[in-house]
């Protein structure tokens, strides 16, 4: 009896001790979010996503006709109707290029080259704790296989750019509505976010280093440019247009503002337009292609 008894405390003594070190680890683990937030804020927000007990599920919803839609199944039919509405389908006048002066202008350019060493370097700074992409792919299974991924993966990706075929499995994604303001029961108060494949993630960001190498030294992006690039924010924007603001209310100088909402700007970018911008820009026709597949 005694025996036993020793033997019990024993355990719980132990798991009290794994507690502390758990809690321990916790508050540890809490502590360098909080310092470094201001360096990672992604970081830190899905910490605290996380430790969120209940999830928002989409409720009812009216449909056309005012009915309020109470399956699943409809729901879901009515959200994509909504999120595939709004995509522009205009052509564009870039279409009526011929094809044989698109291919001569891909045998002028160098060909596109992938290097290993920058896919290991992708694959290693994967966040590892993401869920699994729409292939069920896990984002930590690539980064601890890096150094065995790198090269095949990067024969893939050169292969693709070259082609300018994009893998079907690339092209799929997980959509979840995500309701940001107004009433619930309305679709258009939602937006669409999808989850896609890892490796189409990584090749578009391949892609755009060199989108944003190639516009850098063609000096296509204005210095009043301060959204999605590099060391600019809607901070430096506001701080811009404050100090010209300032300057000619000092000078005494009337000054009116106008300010415009785009409505999903990004959604409604037409996609038969766009190559022909990117052109414009004096982006190589290798990843001009790609992007329009």
């Amino acid at each position: 009896m005694e025996r036993g008894t020793g033997h019990l405390g024993g355990v719980q003594e132990c798991c009290q001790s794994m507690q502390d070190t758990m809690r321990k680890a916790k508050v540890h683990l809490e502590l360098n979010l909080t310092r470094d937030v201001k360096d990672n804020k992604k970081v830190f927000f899905n910490y605290i996503s996380s430790k969120q007990k209940t999830r928002e599920h989409v409720g009812l919803l009216l449909n056309e006709m005012g009915v309020l839609v109470t399956e699943n199944a409809e729901k879901t039919e009515l959200l994509n109707a909504f999120f595939a509405s709004v995509f522009s389908t205009k052509t564009s006048p870039q279409e009526s290029q011929a094809l044989e002066v698109r291919e001569e202008a891909c045998r002028k350019d160098d060909l596109p080259l992938v290097e290993e060493d920058c896919v290991r370097d992708h694959l290693s700074h994967l966040y590892a704790q993401k869920f699994m992409d729409s292939d069920g792919t896990h984002p930590r299974e690539l980064r601890e296989l890096a150094e065995v991924m790198a090269e095949p993966l990067s024969i893939i990706f050169e292969r693709s750019w070259k082609t300018g075929e994009v893998p079907e499995d690339w092209r799929k994604a997980s959509v979840t509505p995500v309701f940001r303001k107004g009433k619930k029961e309305d679709p258009g108060n939602y937006r669409p976010v999808s989850l896609t494949s890892i490796l189409g993630k990584i090749m578009e960001q391949l892609i755009l280093e060199v989108i944003f190498k190639q516009v850098e030294e063609k000096k296509a992006i204005r210095s009043s440019q301060h959204g999605f690039t590099e060391g600019r924010s809607c901070l430096t924007n506001l701080i811009v247009f404050y100090d010209g603001v300032t300057g000619w209310v000092d000078e005494g100088r009337a000054v009116d503002v106008i300010y415009l909402d785009f409505s999903k700007a990004f959604d409604t970018v037409s996609h038969n337009i766009l190559p022909g911008k990117l052109r414009k820009c004096g982006l190589d026709e290798w990843t001009v292609r790609w992007i329009e597949n």
